[in-house]
């Protein structure tokens, strides 16, 4: 087999050095604000984003790479690849799957696989890395993609935010939830399921809803070899006392910490952190 090329788009949030060591290409998602476009993660960086999400009273609009984005990328790794495995949001969070879907479609050469990674964020990373893993060994791109949507349906992600209001704005959770979540000062721990954020439990300071992370990863993962991402927020100082305590209590196969990136930011605001994960059986 011929070398595979492995596509996703920013809302990963994988670091740039996984990126550029599994030879990852990532196609920008758009952030619209105050009449300007940016490339996420390339014309704004996650630090500019959380310092103007704090000092704007008008929120960012966010839309999904075009299918002449993807076109692009595909006919650019189309001479070197027998096949191109890209793997995006789900199509309830997102017009990137379809996009994506379309413009393989119009690709002659190269194959092109487009991969559903039922999951988000870090999460969706977590399953892009599998999937390089598994092409650099070699594995057949239909097992790959067979692979990567057995994961990602198996993928958890919990979050704690400090505002609800991001994700209400953004369409994300219910009313009740936002204004229970606002008016008692919580920091909601939050989980996606099917495409939204649910409310997983009401912690009211930071502090406990960074121990209810761990008590969470501890149900779930117990005993069993996992791979996990930490993702923060503008909330660095958090995310590392969590990969420390992660690092010392679970068997890691891969440990790692991201920001969110500008487009996810957006949605979530800054001082989120939270835990993507899944177990080998």
């Amino acid at each position: 087999m011929g070398k595979i090329a492995i596509v996703t788009d920013s809302s990963a949030n994988l670091p740039e050095e996984l990126v550029r060591e599994y030879e990852i290409t990532v196609v920008p998602i758009y952030l619209y604000w105050n009449g300007v476009t940016y490339r996420d993660g390339v014309d704004i960086s996650p630090r500019e984003l959380y310092r103007r999400l704090k000092e704007s009273t008008v929120l960012p609009k966010t839309s999904a790479p075009s299918v002449g984005d993807f076109l692009k990328t595909y006919l650019s790794l189309a001479p070197q690849a027998e096949a191109i495995i890209s793997i995006h949001l789900p199509p309830t969070l997102s017009a990137t799957y379809e996009a994506a879907r379309t413009a393989a479609q119009m690709v002659e050469g190269a194959k092109v696989y487009v991969a559903n990674a039922h999951t988000a964020a870090a999460g969706q990373g977590l399953v892009v890395l599998e999937a390089a893993r598994l092409a650099r060994q070699g594995i057949d791109p239909e097992s790959i993609v067979k692979r990567v949507e057995e994961i990602g349906q198996r993928t958890h992600i919990f979050a704690f935010l400090s505002t609800l209001k991001y994700l209400y704005f953004g369409g994300r959770i219910g009313l009740a939830s936002a204004l229970l979540g606002s008016a008692l000062q919580l920091c909601p721990v939050l989980y996606l399921r099917d495409g939204i954020a649910d409310v997983w439990s009401k912690p009211r300071t930071r502090s406990k809803a960074l121990q209810e992370l761990l008590k969470i990863a501890e149900q779930k993962i117990g005993n069993r070899r996992v791979h996990i991402a930490v993702m923060h927020g503008d909330a660095l100082e958090d995310a590392l006392y969590l990969k420390e305590e992660i690092s010392r209590r679970f068997d890691c196969a891969e440990l790692f910490v991201t920001e969110f990136t500008p487009v996810m930011g957006a949605h979530t605001g800054p001082g989120l952190v939270g835990i993507a994960f899944w177990c080998e059986e």
